[in-house]
């Protein structure tokens, strides 16, 4: 079960923040929520807000603490999007470097969008 919130409710900040649920900690929590809603030890409202206040967490402590740089270089751009001020990129041919540290990707997916509050 996924856990949305209503349409109305800052959508845009929400679906920003929402990316962060699809990583493998934000599986767990969700996967933890629901097994707490089915066995009726956690109302669906309260879930709803330890997914938002995880929503906010994820996306301040990747902002704060995250200082490492990392560069790429494509051989191809595929395909690009932009929907809903959602940037969609498909690359093909990728180089990763950090430092002295090179890495190779033969396909790359990015999905990039501003992630300031909007007023």
């Amino acid at each position: 079960m996924v856990i949305v919130p209503p349409y109305n409710y800052n959508t845009w900040t929400t679906m920003a923040h929402q990316l962060y649920r699809n990583t493998t900690i934000g599986h767990c929590l969700q996967e933890s929520l629901d097994e707490l809603m089915q066995y009726d030890q956690l109302p669906p409202a309260l879930a709803m807000k330890v997914l938002l206040q995880f929503d906010k967490a994820i996306s301040a402590a990747l902002a704060n603490r995250v200082k490492s740089r990392l560069s790429f270089k494509a051989g191809k751009l595929n395909t690009y999007r932009f929907c809903d001020n959602v940037w969609t990129l498909l690359l093909t041919g990728v180089e990763f470097k950090e430092v002295q540290d090179v890495a190779k990707a033969d396909r790359m997916k990015i999905v990039a969008m501003d992630g300031r509050a909007q007023v």
